[in-house]
């Protein structure tokens, strides 16, 4: 028996759970509100875990691909005082591929593959328990029924009020992206003192963080404390204009004067700057289990960016896919879903939990709290 299947959600946790279904054979719809897979840009770098995103990517039969996409000397890392002292300088071992990198973009395309993904689709609501399945209304006033519904939308996910009430909250912690281009040709010193994979200096409330992308491409990404307006009004005496690039960089190199020039060229040499207040759910989420319709990633369990989000939402939809996959009538599929959300709320609740702790390490008081957490996780 084939489940009218649909996922909701382009991203890693949406796409490894068809890419699993369409290796089982099974039909699956994905439905995305992006017009098309480039229409705006696919982020930063992400590390996959040997055992969850690499796992998953396993699962998809996809993991050799991956290896020849990855960037296993992007798992460098050195972190530097403010003052511009190296404090730690780790560089993998030959052969280690516990952690690779790769870009979001390439690993958006590496899960694409043969998927017929209906692009421009944005959903506004999903009622589940109607006579025909699970009801999905989308923007431009069409319905369709499903008889499961998984909601991979992320953070302001569509499809979780079906489920639950929860709402992100804000960290008190902001982040201010930008990039450099080029950067072994343009910026050598930089090139050079960001490494082969992350620098980051750690100070007062505050942090800078640069990550090698491939290509010569680097993200910056300077995070600290602040109100919740802060990221849409940097300086609410000055009345800063956020489009206005210069204006930003002005600002955030006041808010870490006295670091080391070569750090702050990060940011004078930085392109357009975005701002990504950091938010999460409650710990732990959990809901009330409704037949049809289920979560994952961000849209189920949305965690502080230390690494851990998007492997463990692309090893959720490896398995619910298996899982879907398995079930050969209704009740099973309905069983099915319900023992999968049970195994991804303890799972997800744990690593909220250890996220929520780092971030608070991260960008602490005391800067060497960061240092410390560094040293927990990866020994110099």
């Amino acid at each position: 028996m084939r489940h009218r299947i649909a996922v909701i959600g382009g991203g890693p946790a949406g796409l490894t759970f068809a890419r699993v279904l369409h290796r089982h054979d099974h039909p699956v719809t994905v439905l995305e509100r992006d017009p098309a897979p480039d229409a705006r840009p696919p982020g930063g770098t992400l590390d996959l875990h040997e055992r969850m995103g690499q796992l998953a990517l396993d699962k998809a039969g996809l993991l050799a691909e991956f290896q020849a996409l990855s960037r296993p000397e992007g798992q460098a890392m050195r972190i530097l005082d403010a003052d511009g002292t190296v404090l730690r300088d780790w560089q993998p071992r030959p052969g280690d591929l516990a952690n690779p990198e790769i870009d979001r973009g390439q690993l958006r395309d590496l899960l694409l593959g043969p998927l017929d993904v209906r692009w421009g689709r944005g959903v506004t609501e999903v009622v589940p328990g109607t006579r025909d399945g699970v009801l999905v209304h989308f923007a431009d006033g069409r319905q369709e029924t499903f008889d499961l519904v998984v909601g991979a939308d992320g953070a302001w996910s569509r499809v979780r009020p079906a489920l639950s009430s929860a709402t992100p909250h804000y960290t008190g912690i902001t982040m201010v992206e930008t990039s450099l281009d080029d950067v072994d040709t343009r910026h050598p010193d930089l090139a050079r003192l960001i490494g082969d994979g992350s620098m980051a200096v750690y100070g007062v409330n505050r942090n800078l963080v640069a990550q090698r992308n491939s290509g010569g491409h680097v993200k910056v990404y300077a995070q600290f404390r602040a109100p919740l307006d802060r990221h849409t009004n940097l300086d609410r005496r000055a009345g800063l204009d956020l489009d206005d690039a210069e204006a930003v960089r002005s600002s955030l190199l006041a808010l870490f004067d006295g670091w080391a020039a070569p750090v702050l060229d990060l940011l004078r040499h930085g392109t357009a700057f975005v701002h990504r207040p950091l938010y999460v759910l409650p710990v732990p989420h959990t809901w009330t289990h409704v037949p049809g319709v289920t979560l994952l990633g961000d849209a189920a369990h949305l965690m502080p960016p230390l690494g851990v989000g998007a492997n463990l939402a692309m090893l959720e939809g490896a398995e619910l896919a298996e899982s879907v996959a398995a079930a050969p009538g209704p009740a099973d599929l309905d069983e099915a879903v319900r023992a999968f959300e049970e195994q991804m709320w303890a799972r997800a609740g744990r690593w909220a939990k250890i996220t929520a702790a780092g971030l608070e390490r991260l960008v602490s008081p005391d800067p060497t709290q960061a240092l410390a957490l560094f040293d927990e996780v990866q020994p110099s």
